[in-house]
């Protein structure tokens, strides 16, 4: 069966404890580096053990990029920018999400529907981008390495947990602290033909996740 595998990215370097959402800059820092390699340790055990993994793609975004680059390297395949992986859109992009600042006039606004959200890009917006993404790597890994082959795209926690949400059939609204997509997680969508046949999760990395920054994207 092929199998596509979400990967969210390793720590970022944010020591101003900000939602930094799409800003630019905001890399790995050196745990979230040492996640990467674990997980490209990973996969390269896998694709010894005879998996086919034979697509990697990452979102723009620059710590997207950085987990995919020792990906890449052990398995040896390019990185493709797979732009409809991104991050989601937020307004409170750039700020620390702290009472004071919440209780500011401006941004009551954004907070008045947290089932969409209303201070940010619609979860169905998110799925619907995301799961054509998937089925475009799927397609791709088949062409390359035929039925049973696999594909990797490194994206970001909300983007992937409201996608599993919806293949689980599960509402998408949600408390963001109950997120199973933990950093440098895998969560993989296997499939029999076109057809979704069940998702399943792994953390790699988990031994490196004590102590982590685990403050979410978005």
């Amino acid at each position: 069966m092929p199998t596509v595998h979400l990967l969210r990215h390793g720590e970022v370097h944010n020591p101003a404890h900000v939602l930094y959402g799409r800003l630019d800059g905001y890399g790995l820092s050196e745990l979230g580096r040492r996640m990467a390699t674990t997980v490209a340790e990973y996969f390269g055990q896998r694709a010894a053990d005879g998996a086919e993994v034979v697509v990697l793609k990452a979102s723009p975004l620059l710590r997207a990029q950085q987990t995919a680059a020792p990906l890449g390297a052990a398995l040896g395949l390019p990185i493709a920018t797979e732009g409809r992986i991104i991050e989601a859109e937020n307004h409170f992009e750039g700020l620390r999400m702290t009472r004071a600042e919440l209780r500011k006039p401006k941004h009551w606004p954004f907070l008045v529907n947290p089932l969409r959200p209303s201070w940010g890009e619609p979860y169905r917006r998110q799925v619907a981008r995301v799961v054509a993404a998937v089925h475009t790597a799927r397609a791709e890994a088949e062409a390359a390495g035929g039925a049973g082959a696999e594909a990797v795209m490194v994206s970001h926690q909300l983007p992937i947990w409201v996608t599993r949400l919806s293949a689980e059939q599960r509402p998408l609204w949600h408390d963001p602290r109950s997120r199973e997509c933990a950093l440098a997680s895998v969560t993989s969508f296997h499939f029999e033909g076109t057809e979704l046949t069940g998702v399943d999760y792994q953390e790699p990395a988990g031994a490196l996740l004590s102590g982590a920054d685990q403050l979410p994207g978005a």
